[in-house]
């Protein structure tokens, strides 16, 4: 017990050294209290603790109370950090998942460990070390799969399609996942570009790729940041950089401490600063990814195609603790050239059941773009050209969800040992499609609609208000042609399913790219995109209209 007292001591001490003048008292005050309430509680609880949990536990909750982006990161989190930060890990380069609980490899990364030894989607990991692990949780695979650089790991895998499992000695690598996974031209002016993360030289990436195309012949650029959840700040500076000149502002960042009010000019000659310029954002581009489509709509550089963006406005710094933990604290907002802050929900104020409100629009302010044109603040970014958002069915997130797209293409290639195929090429004939329903035919894939759950709610209200008796008869009609009409999902939802078999079945080939490069076919928005490229009048009236604002402002509303 005295260990963790002196812990908690050191803790106090370490505050004391901090110039927190008002504060002082407040702060030493309750880390007493805190150390005297933790030494009683694992002295005087009824049963066993685990103080190391039971500190984690606390810390959590009280930076929960915060915003969800000030985060601890215990020892055992670093490598998770890393990933997190760098796109690297010390492992042997594989996703994998728990499908029908088994521990599967359901994608390797191309060119690293397990690609190498052989190991390919569908594999089934049995032993890893000569422990066995059928039976274990996925995340718990994890944390054996991986580890340093170098070391020997020793994995016996069942094999899609075998009966008995072989034996793989490999060495763990350090994997680094791209973050730019796939570039192309998709006709012979437009170029394509998908970034997935703001990980370490992912301005690099961006950079090559964009070299790359204009090789080609590109003329106009396509960058799509659909679901990008953002990363680091400076690589967000330098892929704006790519596109506008030199000692443009990006972005700013103000807090509380002087220290940490920045701002960040593009400093390095730019790639192109004339070629026409779609960004692709959805409700998940978030951060980094609002920096890089906001700066370049401030300065008037590229249209933003797709739907309201996440509105995350807040800086995250990282802080070294002891004991190689770390703590990663909201430190500042940003605003990008209009001197806008795109954040929407302000964490400091909370209804009494801990619920954060979004920026009331009595607070949202009309900002100018570099050419006078009107946005806002407090809502994400905005688009200015808006696209309807994809709404998949019920039926194939639970194809998905259950694993019975992955599944069938296990049983498919078996079948079909000497097909190939490439992005360009796959296609699930209608033949191969209805294989698949019979495949299914002995598979759980119901699930529920609004409708269901509304029925469900009816059914409830009824019986409470003695009225269930009465319509009986037609509610279990009705229930029954719900039933009937879910039957003909399949064949209702047929060409959507059939795309992610498709996709499916391109990764086992030519791995991610294979998947993106599929799905890029069906891709309404990245259509659109194209047509609006295409469109030089249109792009410049975006670039160039001037609106007065309107008050008062409801993004919801609008978007």
């Amino acid at each position: 017990m005295k260990k963790y007292s002196i812990i908690v001591c050191l803790c106090i001490a370490s505050v004391f050294a901090f110039n927190f003048s008002q504060d002082y008292f407040e702060i030493s005050k309750n880390l007493d209290v805190f150390n005297t309430l933790y030494r009683e509680l694992n002295i005087a609880y009824v049963d066993e603790t685990k103080p190391g949990q039971l500190m984690k536990t606390g810390i959590e909750a009280m930076l929960a109370s915060l915003d969800p982006y000030t985060n601890y990161y215990t020892e055992n989190d670093i490598e998770d950090y890393r990933y997190m930060t760098t796109g690297e890990y010390g492992g042997i380069g594989a996703l994998i998942q728990d499908v029908d609980k088994k521990i599967t490899i359901t994608e390797p990364y191309e060119g690293f460990a397990a690609y190498n030894a052989g190991l390919r989607a569908g594999d089934e990991i049995v032993e890893v070390n000569n422990v066995n692990v059928i039976g274990k949780k996925t995340e718990d695979i994890t944390t054996m799969l991986k580890g340093q650089a170098g070391t020997p790991i020793k994995l016996k895998v069942l094999r899609l399609g075998q009966t008995a499992p072989v034996e793989v000695n490999l060495k763990r690598e350090e994997i680094k996942v791209k973050a730019v996974p796939y570039y192309s031209m998709l006709n012979t002016e437009v170029g394509y570009i998908k970034l997935t993360s703001f990980t370490d030289n992912c301005s690099g990436e961006v950079k090559e790729a964009l070299l790359k195309l204009k090789e080609k012949n590109c003329k106009s650029l396509i960058f799509d940041l659909r679901g990008n959840p953002g990363g680091l700040l400076q690589e967000a500076v330098n892929i704006v950089n790519l596109f506008v000149d030199k000692n443009n502002e990006v972005v700013s960042t103000k807090g509380k401490v002087k220290d940490w009010n920045k701002q960040y000019l593009s400093l390095y000659p730019p790639v192109d600063t004339q070629m026409p310029l779609v960004v692709l954002v959805d409700n998940n581009s978030a951060s980094a990814s609002e920096i890089v489509s906001g700066a370049l709509q401030d300065l008037d550089r590229a249209v933003i195609v797709g739907q309201r963006s996440y509105g995350k406005g807040l800086v995250q710094q990282t802080r070294d603790l002891t004991y190689n933990t770390k703590l990663k604290v909201t430190v500042a907002k940003y605003y990008i050239p209009s001197g806008r802050c795109i954040q929407a929900l302000d964490y400091t104020h909370k209804d009494e059941e801990g619920r954060v409100e979004k920026v009331p629009d009595s607070l949202i302010t009309a900002f100018k773009t570099k050419n006078g044109r009107i946005i806002y603040d407090g809502a994400g970014i905005l688009p200015d050209y808006k696209t309807e958002p994809v709404k998949y069915s019920n039926i194939l997130g639970t194809l998905l969800n259950r694993n019975h797209v992955f599944t069938f293409v296990n049983h498919y290639l078996l079948k079909h040992p000497q097909y190939k195929a490439t992005a360009a090429n796959v296609t699930l004939s209608d033949e191969d499609y209805n294989d698949f329903v019979v495949y299914l035919k002995d598979k759980d894939y119901n699930y529920k609609t609004q409708c269901d759950f509304d029925l469900e709610d009816l059914k409830a209200d009824a019986v409470n208000e003695k009225y269930y008796d009465d319509i009986k008869t037609e509610y279990e009609a009705l229930l029954h042609k719900m039933a009937s009409d879910k039957k003909s999902d399949l064949t209702k939802f047929k060409p959507e399913i059939k795309q992610f078999i498709e996709e499916e079945i391109a990764s086992r080939f030519e791995f991610q790219r294979g998947r993106i490069e599929t799905a890029l076919r069906y891709d309404l928005e990245v259509a659109e995109a194209k047509k609006l490229l295409a469109d030089k009048q249109k792009m410049t009236a975006i670039l160039t209209t001037i609106e007065k604002p309107t008050k008062p402002f409801n993004p919801n509303k609008r978007f």
